[in-house]
């Protein structure tokens, strides 16, 4: 089995560096093989929601990014304390790489980076994250073997198109060329990460699994893209109430500038103006039936007026 060399150059004792390894000697029945054929159909429409597709485009808002990272904060501290739970049993062992994958402090700086100090008093978990978090203890305690499905899924995704996505964020958010704010992007301990996709695969391929664990993993990683999905489409949701947001992930605007938690037609549609404001109550009043009947009495005696005056 191909090992994890520790690179022997001073100061960078914590980065792994992998030997060469050849897919050669893959299998079409090994797990990575079938995992990749057999999830494939989900994994395209996963990368094809319409969540994903405007993020590619750089059509992400900064609100709708933070959301997203909140996401994954919950979901890697799930997947994590799995893992960490089953770190010594043999049907997840071997994939246990906490140093080179573990993101849930990444994740942490990202949202200490877009939420403040007390981030942790200014996020909540989703209705549709949820469900993913409650699936990935039940595997955890229950079905030890499926934790593979979600460390595929999750991980292996990161390294590859995850990097893709952490370029396209941090230009269209204007966030720091110091990578504040994309860390769950960034593996400082993976030094060649084609290499490192290499040996994990080969782990998974090491397993001692029968056919129908097999198949069962196969199941759960296309319930871990269907979770996935299910987020997405609720964080599109949400991106499409925040239409009115600068697009370049500003401060939400209206009229072209200001707040607009403090434009009273705004705070008026999400239902959060003050009822003592002037502007919230004259647009109440005109919405009662007397009220405009009256107006359009004396709009049109002023269209007549004008009309008599023009002539």
């Amino acid at each position: 089995m191909p090992s994890a060399l520790e690179s022997p150059e001073a100061g960078e004792e914590d980065i792994l560096r992998y030997e060469e390894m050849k897919d050669n000697a893959v299998s079409p029945m090994d797990l990575s093989e079938l995992l990749k054929e057999g999830t494939k159909e989900l994994h395209d429409r996963a990368e094809n929601t319409q969540f994903v597709k405007d993020f590619l485009k750089g059509r992400i808002k900064k609100e709708l990014f933070k959301l997203a990272t909140v996401a994954l904060y919950f979901t890697y501290s799930a997947l994590e304390e799995e893992m960490d739970r089953n770190k010594e049993n043999p049907v997840f062992a071997p994939l246990y790489f906490p140093v080179e994958l573990h993101r849930r402090e990444a994740l942490a700086k990202d949202l200490k980076y877009f939420y403040g100090e007390d981030w942790k008093e200014k996020i909540q978990c989703s209705e549709a994250t949820q469900q993913y978090v409650d699936r990935i203890h039940h595997v955890g305690q229950h079905e030890p073997e499926l934790l593979v499905a979600h460390a595929y899924t999750r991980y292996m995704g990161d390294l590859s198109g995850g990097q893709v996505l952490k370029k396209v964020a941090q230009r269209a958010l204007k966030l720091p060329s110091t990578e504040e704010g994309i860390q769950f992007y960034v593996f400082d301990n993976i030094s060649n990460a084609q290499q490192f996709k290499q040996l994990y695969r080969a782990r998974m391929n090491a397993l001692d699994l029968d056919k129908n664990t097999k198949e069962r993993i196969i199941e759960e990683a296309n319930k871990a893209f269907r979770f996935n999905m299910q987020v997405f489409d609720e964080l599109d949701k949400i991106g499409r109430s925040l239409a009115e947001e600068a697009q370049d992930g500003g401060v939400p605007v209206h009229d072209g500038k200001g707040d607009i938690r403090k434009c009273p037609y705004y705070a008026d549609k999400l239902g959060t103006a003050s009822p003592g404001c002037p502007f919230h109550a004259a647009v109440g009043l005109a919405r009662q039936p007397l009220v405009q009947l009256v107006l359009a009495a004396c709009m049109a005696v002023a269209a007549g007026a004008a009309a008599w005056y023009i002539l």
